[in-house]
C-alpha cells in the first residue's frame, strides 16, 4: 500500500473532519422542539429522527488537534432536508461552506468551490450510510455500521456509537450525543488518532 505524504494525510483529515460535522449535522437537525414522550428508549428516538423533514440551527463546535496547543473553536449555522441534503455554514472565524447532496459534497473556501464524488472516498461510505441511516430514522441500518447504547433517562440522556467495522475503528473511536428529551445538546466525536470535536447545538425556530 502507498505511504501518503503529508499533504495527503492533511486533505485526508479534512475529509474526515467534514464528512463528520455532516453526520452530526444531519442528526442534530432530525430533532424537533416538542414536549417529549413518558419514555424514552433508542426506538423513541429514532421514530423522532424520522419525524423531521426540515430543520435550522445554531452551533459552536470546538476541535481538539493534537498537532495544535490549543482547540480550535468556530460557529455558524446548520440546515436540512430530508432526505439527503445537508450543509454547513461556517461564519467565525471565517466564512465557509459544506453541502452534502446526495453522494456528492461541495466546499466552499476563500471564494473557492471544490466539488467531491464520494464514490472516490470509499474509506468514508460508512459514514453516509450513517448520515442516510440516521436521518431515516433507520436503527437497523445504524446498527450494521455501529454498536449503539442509551443511557440515562427522558430529561438526561445520552446515545453512544460504537464502530463495527475495522475500517471505521480505523477513523472513529465512538460517538456521544447528549440531549434532553426531544431536544439535541452537545455531540461529541472522539477520532481514533486522539483528536475530537465537540459541538454545542442551539435549535433555532422557523420565524
Amino acid at each position: 500500500m502507498k505511504k501518503m505524504n503529508k499533504a495527503e494525510v492533511t486533505h485526508s483529515k479534512f475529509l474526515r473532519w467534514t464528512i463528520q460535522s455532516l453526520l452530526l449535522l444531519g442528526m442534530l437537525l432530525a430533532i424537533p422542539i416538542s414536549r417529549a414522550e413518558s419514555s424514552w428508549d433508542i426506538d423513541q428516538l429514532m421514530q423522532t429522527l424520522s419525524a423531521t423533514r426540515t430543520g435550522h440551527a445554531s452551533f459552536i463546535e470546538k476541535k481538539s488537534i493534537a498537532m495544535l496547543d490549543r482547540p480550535v473553536e468556530s460557529s455558524g449555522e446548520l440546515f436540512y432536508n430530508a432526505p439527503d441534503r445537508l450543509e454547513k455554514r461556517t461564519l467565525k472565524p471565517r466564512v465557509e461552506s459544506m453541502l452534502l447532496d446526495k453522494d456528492t459534497l461541495t466546499v466552499e473556501q476563500r471564494g473557492k468551490k471544490h466539488a467531491l464524488s464520494l464514490q472516490s472516498y470509499p474509506e468514508l461510505a460508512a459514514f453516509i450510510d450513517s448520515i442516510r441511516g440516521t436521518l431515516a430514522g433507520d436503527r437497523k441500518a445504524l446498527e450494521r455500521t455501529y454498536n449503539l447504547s442509551m443511557e440515562g433517562d427522558e430529561q438526561s440522556w445520552n446515545l453512544v456509537l460504537l464502530p463495527i467495522e475495522d475500517k471505521m475503528k480505523k477513523v472513529v473511536a465512538k460517538i456521544s450525543i447528549a440531549g434532553s428529551g426531544n431536544v439535541l445538546r452537545t455531540i461529541e466525536i472522539k477520532q481514533a488518532d486522539g483528536d475530537s470535536s465537540l459541538m454545542t447545538i442551539t435549535p433555532l425556530l422557523a420565524p
